[in-house]
């Protein structure tokens, strides 16, 4: 049984005064809960460069401290901003690189089991 990540709620607007501390937050988080943390950005308000800012912020916290990042109800167009700053994020739902998603079968030789 996979243990269900904490999760984070971002709520806008960004305050540079605040980033510190949730920075702090999500090192924490990662420690204590085996490297995952769910970011609910959802709440972020419109996205612009200090939400990238906090976020990449986050993110390299999160990786010094052996962790991840996902990311929850991104708008479209904060995930557009982010593959144009060539910010990467994990969105909570996607199979990982490399996996498929959940309910595909993956293709087995002839004899074996489906997985």
């Amino acid at each position: 049984m996979t243990p269900i990540p904490p999760v984070l709620v971002l709520a806008g607007p960004v305050a540079r005064d605040r980033v510190a501390g949730l920075v702090d937050e999500v090192r924490g988080l990662v420690e204590a809960a085996a490297g995952v943390v769910v970011c609910d950005v959802g709440g972020v308000g419109p996205p612009g460069l200090a939400v990238v800012d906090l976020l990449a912020r986050l993110q390299l916290a999160a990786r010094r401290a052996g962790g991840r990042i996902l990311l929850r109800a991104p708008d479209p167009a904060l995930r557009a901003l982010l593959d144009l700053v060539g910010v990467p994020f994990e969105m909570e739902g996607e199979a990982e690189e490399g996996e498929p998603a959940l309910g595909v079968e993956v293709e087995v030789e002839p004899g074996e089991a489906a997985v």
